[in-house]
């Protein structure tokens, strides 16, 4: 049986900036996975801004290698924009809340750079693990 989000459990973060970007209203984030993003949220004064939260399968199917079972699939992941000292920090803060899964994307304008974050167990995919694009 899958939780359904209880959206005010998480006050740094809302249903809307979780919710898939194709239009299908989605925001089916795990509540033990939006816990450790918010225990980090908390131990830092800045907002993370999530470029993505939760992607259904046919829209994750469209923009990413990972295909229709890709960790934002199952809303284990979140891509947060962030580089230099913020994305430092973000990585510190991950390792420490569990994150068991990196990708460091830190290439080109500083307003497109990311970090993929998600907490899956060993399986699929290496973990922990780290990974750039």
């Amino acid at each position: 049986m899958t939780l359904k989000p209880d959206w005010g459990r998480w006050p740094n973060f809302t249903e809307t900036e979780m919710r898939c970007k194709c239009g299908c209203g989605r925001a089916d984030m795990d509540p033990g996975f939006m816990d450790r993003l918010q225990a980090m949220r908390g131990k830092t004064s800045t907002p993370f801004i999530v470029t993505s939260g939760y992607r259904c399968p046919d829209y994750n199917d469209r923009i990413a290698k990972t295909g229709r079972n890709g960790p934002h699939t199952t809303g284990h992941a979140v891509d947060l924009l962030c580089s230099g000292a913020r994305a430092h920090e973000a990585l510190f803060l991950a390792a420490a809340e569990g994150m068991t899964g990196v990708g460091v994307s830190q290439r080109g304008d500083h307003g497109s750079r990311f970090l993929h974050l998600d907490d899956l167990p060993a399986g699929n995919y290496p973990r922990p693990g780290v990974w750039s694009y």
